[in-house]
């Protein structure tokens, strides 16, 4: 059964009570603009609040990319208040994710970039198809990650791994992240979605509300203003002349010549 309509999402709900959620821009390797981010908004908004739902899989349309990052058009534009807004807006959205009081499993199929590895990380579990790729490149372009991702990847794998990619904006593919403990388990693209139904089958099994409250424990442990910080220096990088010329040189299709300034 089909559930309800987007213009940059796709979103079903089976009979086994398991929604998927596609984010649906294929010729623009499923990269977050500001449209995708309100419409993941209001997506887990309705699957927060739809009975038939018990569990989520998060996915990208094709198979080049779950999501590519950000659209640098769009980052390209901000000046520091946009930008803290900008971060801050994403944050909520992917914090809102994280406390779904459902689980959400992602399916990386292919790129998982800046906002799209940070869109996977708020996802509770994740699965990679063998030609899955992380990273968090913002680096090169003068930015940081500003979605939460120099939060969460400390969590997952280690504040010294997660220095070493943030710093580096080194990609990373997804045996090497199943190793780190980026992701959960590493299948073949055409297995993926029978693994992730797998998973959610199992949790299914169990009790909702204790589903629910767990999901909110496991959460609790990681509070910080960590997120409000990011965000802050997110923004204040957007009046750098380093990420105009990041960005742009990004855009163009060349080396960045960055100055310090």
């Amino acid at each position: 059964m089909t559930s309800a309509q987007f213009d940059t999402l796709l979103l079903e709900v089976d009979s086994d009570r398991i929604a998927t959620l596609t984010i649906n821009r294929p010729d623009k390797l499923n990269a977050l603009n500001a449209q995708v981010l309100d419409e993941l908004k209001k997506a887990f908004e309705e699957i927060n609040g739809d009975v038939r739902i018990g569990a989520v899989i998060v996915t990208g349309a094709g198979d080049k990319a779950f999501v590519a990052g950000a659209d640098i058009k769009e980052l390209n534009r901000l000046n520091s208040t946009e930008g803290q807004k900008l971060a801050a807006k994403g944050q909520a959205i992917f914090s809102q994710i994280e406390n779904c009081t459902k689980p959400v499993i992602a399916i990386v199929n292919g790129y998982a970039l800046g906002g799209g590895a940070e869109l996977a990380m708020a996802c509770h579990l994740r699965i990679a198809t063998e030609n899955a790729v992380f990273g968090l490149p913002e680096v090169s372009l003068g930015l940081i990650p500003g979605y939460g991702g120099t939060q969460r990847l400390p969590q997952l794998v280690g504040k010294s791994k997660a220095m070493e990619l943030i710093l580096t904006g080194r990609q990373i593919k997804a045996h090497e992240a199943e190793e780190e403990g980026l992701v959960n388990d590493v299948v073949p693209s055409e297995e993926s979605h029978e693994a992730a139904k797998k998973i959610a089958g199992k949790m299914l099994k169990n009790g909702p509300v204790a589903l629910s409250k767990a999901i909110a424990a496991v959460n609790a442990a990681y509070r910080s203003e960590g997120f409000s910080k990011e965000a802050e220096l997110f923004g204040e990088l957007c009046d750098t002349e380093d990420f105009k010329e990041g960005t742009t040189a990004f855009l163009e299709k060349r080396k960045a010549d960055f100055k310090g300034r």
